[in-house]
């Protein structure tokens, strides 16, 4: 942690409203002029596509489990370093991984394969971190350590199955039995690298839908904003200094759950982070800036 260069992390796996997360942070950096190192966390990964699939079809062989979920499909201690480094000094080197054929344009380069690490800008306000592992701890790295906010982006896991089959059938052309394959090969390393950051963070923003979603593996459709509520966890709302009667009042139809948690319905989770993030983002900058 660093009052001189802080570091702001989003965890969460796909799907669980990275676009909204995005939008939000987006207009908050707008707003008030932040100036931000954006990380994904998807340059971190170890293999590109390609050396993906041969890893996966080598670990199936050998009766091993490997996924993007655990240690040895990613760099956590390449992440923890770079966290550390910016954190001491403002600095430090990233990389995009190149998801499709768009970003291939952009990049000039092919799809599935990572840029050059290259130096960020000298001048920023924060590192801004959105992927999988921003809150990860392992025996070998503790990346949560270096953070200043860490906020936790996750659905109900029913609903992040339904996401994945939806997204792997339609987008990738996967069968939806091998989709479920995926998940379960997956499992070991969400219990053990994913769900326990959830713990950690600062805020949790839940997805919990309002319909039935007891069976995701027969699922017609993927609920909307309007069939889900939003449940905002702090974990120390005394540090973080939450008003929650302003929150109430500002966020219509919200209410309270818990002394620490907020519900407010699904369509407006942007505005509930903007309403809650704005000002902890304020104030982390406005103490770096102050520092000189």
């Amino acid at each position: 942690m660093s009052r001189k260069h802080p570091i702001v992390a989003v965890t969460g796996s796909s799907g669980a409203g990275t676009t909204t997360v995005k939008r939000a942070f987006e207009h908050i950096f707008r707003r008030e002029g932040i100036t931000p190192a954006i990380y994904e966390g998807d340059s971190f990964h170890r293999y590109n596509r390609l050396e993906m699939r041969e890893r996966v079809k080598k670990a199936q062989a050998e009766g091993r489990t490997l996924s993007h979920f655990g240690p040895d499909a990613n760099l956590f201690e390449k992440l923890e370093d770079t966290f550390r480094t910016y954190g001491e000094n403002g600095r430090g080197q990233r990389r995009y991984y190149v998801h499709d054929e768009e970003e291939a344009a952009l990049f000039r380069q092919k799809a599935g394969e990572f840029t050059p690490w290259q130096d960020i800008p000298e001048w920023t306000d924060l590192l801004f971190y959105e992927g999988l592992h921003g809150g990860v701890v392992t025996d070998t790295a503790n990346v949560a350590r270096h953070v200043d906010l860490l906020i936790g982006v996750v659905p109900i896991v029913n609903l992040e199955w339904i996401q994945k089959i939806f997204r792997d059938t339609g987008e990738r052309g996967y069968r939806p039995e091998d989709v479920t394959e995926i998940i379960l090969r997956r499992m070991p390393d969400y219990v053990h690298f994913i769900a326990p950051q959830f713990s950690r963070t600062d805020i949790n923003f839940q997805r919990v839908p309002t319909v039935d979603t007891s069976n995701p593996f027969i699922a017609r459709d993927i609920p909307t904003a309007d069939e889900s509520f939003v449940v905002i966890r702090f974990r120390e709302p005394a540090k973080l200094k939450v008003d929650f009667p302003y929150l109430l009042s500002m966020l219509r139809d919200s209410f309270m759950s818990r002394r620490n948690t907020l519900v407010v319905p699904g369509g407006k989770m942007g505005l509930a982070m903007e309403v809650i993030l704005g000002p902890l983002i304020d104030k982390l900058v406005a103490d770096k800036r102050a520092l000189g």
